[in-house]
């Protein structure tokens, strides 16, 4: 039972973590970033200023939440994969599980280039890098438990979190640039490349 009351616990504070930062990006598109108050963003998401202040640091931060938890979710879902299916297949699975579905954040969908705009801020930016950081800590420790390797000592499970993470961001930036095409086809088309090594494209 206080395994499951602590599950209950775990499981609301990152569905308000996940609220606040939702709300920090939807109103930052709306508004822009700095036209955003800590009031603002805990009003709409029906919390205290010093609810928001127990999770976040600062609006920045609150806007980047939504990767760290998105890095989570990968390496969830590829710990939740058979274990008997290829670590390639799993991965992908896992990373194009993440956009089959509205994030619900009110940014990846539906403003490209003013998201563009949000991420150029600079306080933004370095807690971006931070939170690129955790997810492929993340991802290294997940892929060394699935392939029975060392996430400290070995290189294949950093060298295959630090693949799938460019591979990531590349996709999404060349999605950023033309929206009219769908995010998860470039996931798949990035992946397929470099399952297949990488070849000359001539």
């Amino acid at each position: 039972m206080a395994t499951e009351d602590g599950g209950l616990r775990e499981r609301k504070k990152r569905e308000t973590r996940l609220a606040l930062s939702h709300a920090t990006i939807r109103l930052s598109l709306e508004r822009g970033f700095d036209r955003v108050s800590v009031e603002d963003i805990a009003a709409a998401a029906n919390v205290s200023e010093r609810t928001f202040r127990n999770y976040f640091a600062s609006k920045a931060e609150a806007v980047v939440a939504t990767h760290v938890e998105r890095g989570q979710r990968i390496a969830e879902v590829l710990r939740d994969r058979p274990a008997d299916e290829p670590l390639w297949d799993s991965l992908v699975v896992a990373v194009t599980a993440q956009f089959e579905q509205p994030t619900g954040d009110g940014g990846d969908e539906r403003f490209p280039p003013a998201l563009r705009e949000l991420l150029a801020e600079p306080a933004i930016q370095h807690e971006v890098f931070r939170a690129h950081a955790l997810a492929q800590d993340e991802l290294t420790t997940a892929i060394a438990d699935r392939t029975g390797t060392d996430a400290a000592a070995d290189l294949y499970p950093q060298v295959v979190a630090a693949v799938v993470s460019t591979a990531l961001g590349t996709a999404m930036a060349h999605w950023s640039r033309d929206p009219t095409r769908s995010l998860v086809a470039l996931l798949h088309e990035v992946f397929d490349q470099v399952r297949a090594g990488l070849p000359d494209p001539r």
